[in-house]
This record gives C-alpha cells, structure tokens and sequence, in this order.
C-alpha cells in the first residue's frame, strides 16, 4: 500500500473518531516533534497564529528534538484535518502525534 493511501486512511479514520468523540466546535490538542531548530519551532507556531491558540514547547533531554503541544479550539473534524495537512506541508520532516 502506498503512502498516500495510508495517509488518507489515516485521516478518514481520525475524522471519524473525532466526530464520534466531541461537539464541535471544539479544544483540540495538537503534538508535533520537530528538530530543535528555532526556525522550525516558529514555523510551527507561525500557522497557529490569530486562532487564540496556546502553545507549549518542551525540549527533548538531549536537545536533539523539541516537542510543541497545541491547544486551540477548532470548528469541525474537517479543520482539525486541513490544520495536520497544512502543518506537513509547510514544515519539512514534523511527526505528527
């Protein structure tokens, strides 16, 4: 099975879960893991920006990678999607929790 197939699974069962599991609108919580690297960190940040987000940063022990907790309401499980896609797009080499 190729990539992108697994990718919209993924995404078509995250949508379904979501649905099942909140009102929306509704606070989402977002994880990332980027190489510590403020650009990236910024980046990151940067596409949460004007949505009244709150953003924490941890740093990984051995400073290698930066862990970046989003919390944020959001208005259906269709935007907490385009928000994961947007993020992936943008920021070369982000892991998505």
């Amino acid at each position: 099975m190729n990539n992108e197939k697994k990718t919209e699974e993924f995404y078509n069962k995250l949508r379904s879960q979501l649905y099942d599991t909140a009102l929306w609108p509704s606070e989402y919580l977002y994880k990332f893991i980027v190489v510590t690297d403020d650009a990236k960190i910024a980046k990151v940040e940067a596409l949460f920006d004007n949505l009244g987000a709150v953003i924490n940063t941890i740093e990984s022990k051995n400073g290698k990678y930066t862990s970046v907790s989003i919390n944020v309401r959001m208005d259906s499980p269709e935007t907490v999607i385009e928000k994961y896609k947007e993020v992936a797009e943008k920021i070369e080499g982000v892991i998505s929790l």
